[in-house]
């Protein structure tokens, strides 16, 4: 294959939305970290992130469907051992930061959180149980779909058990990845209209539970007392300003003094600690306004958009799971850390995909996005032909 066909099968639009992405977030980072409370240039470090993002893509962008399909659940079953060793490592290993032993410490380089690599493993572990469990039962019924829940709960309940203790933020996300790829997998309404609901009653009485019994909750589910502050700070802020509400107080301030236009680059006036991980959307709002604001928004709907057209115009049943997945994961991570800004959604410690700094964050997704470059590289040539099945 010469350059030229090399060429032609990358995606370029995608490149132009990861690189204003990565515009945005430099510019943001470098107005978080001029605050006088950082000793570190988190700019450069994030260029390092992103030039590694891109050398992950360069691996990934030349593996196709059959080749991740033979992958998954080796990465899967690589990902549960690291999830399972940051159980009995040692500190000088596995550190415990903030209260959650999520780390592992690698000279050299800081510390990498491997559930962020999980995630992108369960979605192809998932997309290969889906394409795997059609192929066997190419006669829908009640109990064949019943037997695809089964399996694609039990796939996502392992990760999920030996995260949710530590970080309820991955957590959800792990969550948001399996309905999001339940609602795509041709189970019947008739089994997902009631899960649904279900689970809609379910979060209806976690919820009442966190406000009025919390005691049970971390008693047979080992929910900290950190994790039920930042529900008790969402639902009050200004309540808890001087302790747990202090960010989310400071974020509001932040994003509405911007008003409409923002008060410029490099004018910042509300004081906002490691505003440059969890709360980098409040610089933006600050410094750029409403306006500012929402093309930050648009560039997540149009990269959304665009991982779903691929999602529906691909022949490989295979990729258009894992288009699935990702769309999820991007969704929700974008979704609720920009909601927990504005207080509209409880504070969670997720950050912004592709602007927030943080290695593990970064590594894991654009670990995901090199699933979708892939799909391009590996089928645009033969997108419109009619005898591929």
């Amino acid at each position: 294959m010469n350059s030229q066909q090399q060429s032609s099968r990358i995606d370029y639009g995608l490149i132009l939305i990861l690189l204003m992405l990565f515009v945005v977030s430099c510019a943001a980072i470098y107005s978080a970290q001029t605050t006088g409370q950082y000793g570190t240039n988190f700019v450069f470090r994030q260029v390092i992130w992103y030039v590694i993002g891109i050398g992950i893509i360069l691996v990934f962008i030349r593996l196709d469907s059959d080749q991740f399909h033979g992958m998954a659940w080796y990465l899967y079953g690589f990902g549960i051992l690291l999830l399972l060793f940051l159980i009995v490592a040692p500190s000088s290993i596995a550190p415990t930061i903030n209260g959650a032993k999520n780390w592992y410490k690698l000279p050299g380089l800081g510390t990498i959180q491997p559930s962020e690599f999980m995630k992108v493993f369960l979605i192809l572990t998932l997309s290969r149980v889906m394409v795997n469990h059609h192929s066997k039962n190419p006669i829908k019924t009640i109990n064949s779909d019943w037997m695809l829940l089964l399996k694609l709960g039990a796939i996502t309940a392992l990760p999920l058990a030996l995260v949710v203790r530590q970080d309820l933020g991955t957590s959800l996300v792990i969550i948001s990845i399996l309905l999001g790829m339940i609602f795509v997998s041709g189970i019947t309404w008739k089994i997902l209209l009631p899960l649904f609901g279900s689970a809609a009653t379910l979060i209806g009485l976690v919820f009442y539970m966190v406000l009025w019994q919390p005691a049970v909750l971390e008693k047979y589910l080992g929910v900290r007392q950190y994790q039920f502050d930042r529900i008790y700070s969402w639902l009050d802020p200004y309540n808890y300003e001087s302790s747990i509400g202090f960010h989310l107080t400071r974020s509001l301030l932040a994003i509405g003094s911007g008003q409409t236009m923002g008060k410029g680059f490099g004018y910042r006036e509300v004081y906002l600690p490691e505003s440059h991980t969890d709360f980098i959307f409040s610089i933006i709002g600050e410094e750029y306004g409403f306006i500012g604001a929402s093309v930050v928004v648009s560039l997540f709907f149009v990269l959304i958009y665009h991982i779903t057209k691929l999602a529906l115009t691909t022949k490989t049943p295979y990729y258009s799971y894992m288009c699935a997945g990702v769309i999820a994961m991007i969704t929700f991570h974008a979704f609720q850390n920009i909601g927990m800004t504005i207080g509209l959604l409880p504070i969670t410690g997720i950050p912004l995909p592709f602007i927030s700094y943080g290695g593990s964050a970064m590594m894991g997704n654009m670990m995901a996005l090199a699933l979708i470059f892939s799909i391009t590289y590996n089928e645009r040539h033969y997108m419109f032909s009619s005898d591929r099945s």
